[in-house]
């Protein structure tokens, strides 16, 4: 592992020049990214209703069998928080490196859709996504009506949509506790991971499997890894450099030095 840099030092000068030099970037992100926009991560606290509930014990489908009002009324909560939220420089940034690179891919393990719209385009949801819900029965995809949701979301049950085709309960976009991840997008992120010459693994733990070993595949297939998060992660002795501070804080930094603008 290369030394620790903080975001309060300049950026390194070969992690620069690799920047410039790439071909192929893959930017795996995790919750920490989103969490700058002030979305909460499944660590934190929640609040109202949901504050004697442990994340875990909603986000999966013996929960939603047990109570559906309960867990359709809690993913409304977190899409109508995503909804209410902006895309933070790390994101404008991301997108942003993309205009200067032959090819840049985002793997990323959340389900808001804060990358899409800062505009980077070529998005992958490992953990599918609050905006997508589906019919537990038949599997046709539902459509939210346009708009952000009133307060209804922020704070009770509710009774989630009948499917427009056979009537059954629409249920969230999202990979349940206990759920395979989808496999095309699973394939793909390992197929990219190990094609890359350069993988930023932004504001992940490193913890959740099998999302946590695309860092693991690029370093094995001869690309570099760079990690940006607040903390020591699990990654990061699988990384050539190593940043610690807030993403928004030190992606901007890096393509400025990399490419002398914003």
């Amino acid at each position: 592992m290369r030394p620790i840099f903080h975001d309060t030092e300049t950026p390194p000068q070969d992690l620069v020049i690799a920047i410039r030099q790439a071909k192929h970037i893959v930017v795996f992100t995790g919750a920490g990214v989103s969490a700058e926009s002030g979305i909460p991560t499944f660590r934190d606290s929640f609040t109202g209703l949901w504050e004697r509930f442990d994340a875990e014990d909603l986000a999966t489908p013996a929960a939603f069998r047990r109570d559906k009002e309960l867990v359709w009324g809690w993913y409304e909560w977190r899409r109508m928080k995503v909804l209410g939220a902006q895309p933070n420089p790390a994101h404008r940034a991301i997108a942003a490196l993309a205009q200067h690179i032959p090819k840049l891919t985002v793997v990323t393990q959340n389900v808001d859709d804060l990358h899409e719209r800062a505009g980077s385009q070529n998005v992958l949801h490992l953990h599918g996504s609050l905006h997508h819900p589906y019919c537990l029965t038949c599997g046709q995809a539902h459509t939210f009506a346009p708009g952000v949701p009133n307060e209804q979301g922020g704070g009770r049950r509710l009774s989630p949509p009948a499917c427009s085709r056979c009537g059954g309960d629409v249920r969230p976009g999202v990979v349940w506790f206990g759920e395979d991840l989808p496999q095309r997008e699973l394939l793909c992120a390992n197929t990219l991971a190990q094609a890359c010459d350069l993988l930023f693994a932004i504001g992940t733990s490193g913890l959740v499997y099998p999302a946590a070993q695309i860092p693991i595949l690029a370093k094995q297939a001869g690309a570099r890894v760079a990690l940006i998060n607040p903390t020591v992660t699990q990654l990061d002795a699988a990384c050539s450099w190593s940043l610690h501070g807030a993403a928004g804080e030190i992606l901007p930094r890096l393509l400025q030095a990399a490419f002398l603008q914003i």
